[in-house]
């Protein structure tokens, strides 16, 4: 029960991620954003790591580093596959992905065993996390297969990480988030990098990389996109200045740490199975926060897949 309440929480945290990366994304490059909250992150991470122990291990370290790859991979598909659309099948297919992939792999090569009711509640999990990911007012058009391949890797990607995440040992602490987080920093500020020397060889001003020049998607380091947010036709209303838009993607990076940090002590506390369906309702936090801080509309199929969240979670606490 402990370690599903906090899988629950850890996806609203998450969520909340998002939607400060999505507001900040409207005005920096996603890329940009995502290096920014990887530093910001890294940097809790490195404050609380020695606050709350954990032994260095070669084994450890290299998990962490391979969840950071992980991590890397995520982002870049999730950006194609959003680029490509359409957005409402593709989102919620990545989501879907994200939760089956460790799903599967907790009860088929790690053999966990779960109750009746736990099993149902799992069913009843990814039925909500296909409605709280659903992106409506859409227009429905047959995605490509090259788009269902994408979003397939994305949440390969994304399933990939919990599962290396729940390698490392009990006594590790924050030692592995470190290091994936470190990960991160390092590959997207090469990535920057070499984005502003090219802009600079065409003529352009190396800023010229800070802001947007397609579609605005937000994504946190561990790549989760803000879905919500991440439409190229948004409205600009709520569109922050320059300077508020650095802020809130180092707060995205923290607060993602934090949702980090919940996943973590889930996954030592349960099973894998049941704390991959429950992450995987994170766009129910950006959608909550949408509709609190920005009036945005919650459409009807999203308020069932909210309520069918809050089942599946008591489920698999009871289970």
């Amino acid at each position: 029960m402990f370690s599903a309440s906090l899988a629950l929480l850890g996806a609203l945290v998450y969520g909340a991620a998002d939607f400060f990366g999505g507001l900040a994304a409207r005005r920096l490059r996603s890329i940009v954003v995502t290096a920014v909250s990887a530093l910001s992150g890294l940097l809790a991470l490195a404050v609380a790591q020695p606050l709350l122990g954990g032994m260095w291990s070669a084994s450890d370290v290299a998990w962490g580093v391979l969840a950071g790859g992980f991590g890397v991979i995520a982002v870049a598909l999730l950006y194609a596959c959003l680029a490509i659309g359409p957005m409402s099948i593709l989102s919620p297919l990545t989501a879907v992905v994200s939760a089956i992939a460790p799903m599967l792999w907790g009860l088929l090569v790690a053999g966990e065993t779960l109750s009746p009711v736990a099993y149902a509640g799992l069913g009843v999990a990814l039925v909500a996390v296909v409605l709280v990911g659903f992106i409506p007012g859409e227009t429905v058009v047959r995605p490509t297969t090259r788009g269902l391949l994408m979003a397939v890797g994305a949440g390969l990607a994304i399933g990939g990480f919990l599962i290396v995440v729940d390698q490392t040992s009990s006594d590790s602490g924050l030692v592995p988030l470190v290091m994936s987080r470190a990960t991160t920093v390092a590959v997207t500020f090469v990535i920057v990098a070499l984005l502003a020397i090219l802009a600079v060889r065409r003529g352009q001003g190396a800023a010229s990389v800070l802001t947007p020049s397609g579609a605005t998607i937000g994504a946190t380091p561990t790549g989760h996109a803000d879905l919500e947010h991440a439409s190229a036709t948004a409205a600009t209303e709520g569109v922050p200045s320059l300077a508020r838009a650095w802020w809130l993607a180092a707060v995205c990076g923290v607060v993602d740490a934090a949702a980090n940090a919940l996943m973590l002590v889930a996954l030592r506390e349960g099973d894998l199975s049941i704390v991959s369906a429950l992450t995987a309702l994170y766009p129910a936090g950006t959608i909550l926060l949408a509709a609190i801080v920005l009036r945005e509309r919650v459409a009807v199929v999203q308020w069932v897949g909210l309520a069918l969240a809050l089942v599946a979670g008591g489920m698999l606490a009871l289970g």
